[in-house]
């Protein structure tokens, strides 16, 4: 897994919560339902990281107990910037306690289409482990210390059911990369990051196996790059 970040202050604090995940069940707690929760035991960032990171505003701001949620809602849409109807569509949850410090981060179920809970759980742990590049911001995990799992990868049929057909398909010798464009419901977006709101979404298929192998995007300022087929163990470590 690959993170790039942007913004010095959030980089700073990101830093932080990068020294936590070394000790993961310490600072962090997951919780799978029909959504995937990352939940931080001890809060470093604040609402106002997430803004200077992305330049874009929430969907929706609300009141949850005496903090806030915010949610952001990614909608699929056609070549000529028009959603999809009937809608297509997942949601990113923030949760802020009353320093408007960061106690949780949600993901919709769709996301967890192209995001299979258990690699997503493993992918964000491999942060402990991940080489920093300062210059270009970024998070690159060690593949040498990637925890591996035996789990099956979704195949490309029941991902192209929930998601529908792509806006476009690169066909290469032994994958196919599908891409969908979703558009970032907000109220406000700094002026000159206006492209900001506009979500690529790239998902690689093995043709052979049908099988999702790699999923890459950008969600509100977070570009985010999986590679599943590196968290698979072998049928060897399988057994």
């Amino acid at each position: 897994m690959s993170l790039l970040l942007t913004g010095c202050i959030y980089w700073l604090r990101a830093g932080q919560v990068y020294l936590q995940m070394s000790e993961f069940d310490k600072y962090f707690e997951i919780v799978v339902t029909d959504e995937f929760t990352l939940k931080f035991k001890e809060p470093i960032l604040y609402s106002k990281d997430f803004v200077s990171l992305s330049r874009l505003q929430p969907s929706d701001d609300s009141p949850h107990g005496e903090g806030r949620k915010w949610r952001y809602w990614f909608r699929k849409i056609d070549a000529d910037g028009n959603i999809i109807k009937p809608e297509i569509k997942f949601y990113s949850d923030l949760y802020f306690n009353k320093e408007q410090k960061l106690t949780a981060w949600s993901f919709s179920s769709l996301f967890l289409e192209i995001a299979p809970p258990k690699f997503l759980e493993v992918s964000l742990r491999s942060i402990g482990g991940a080489e920093i590049d300062k210059e270009k911001k970024q998070l690159k995990a060690n593949s040498a210390l990637l925890e591996k799992i035996s789990d099956d990868l979704p195949k490309k049929a029941a991902v192209v059911k929930k998601l529908g057909e792509p806006l476009e398909i690169k066909d290469e010798p032994e994958q196919e990369i599908y891409i969908y464009h979703f558009l970032l419901e907000t109220h406000e977006i700094e002026k000159g990051y206006e492209d900001r709101a506009l979500n690529e979404v790239k998902i690689t298929f093995d043709k052979k196996t049908q099988e999702l192998t790699r999923m890459a995007g950008r969600f509100a300022g977070l570009k985010v790059s999986i590679n599943y087929k590196k968290f698979l163990a072998q049928p060897s470590e399988a057994d």
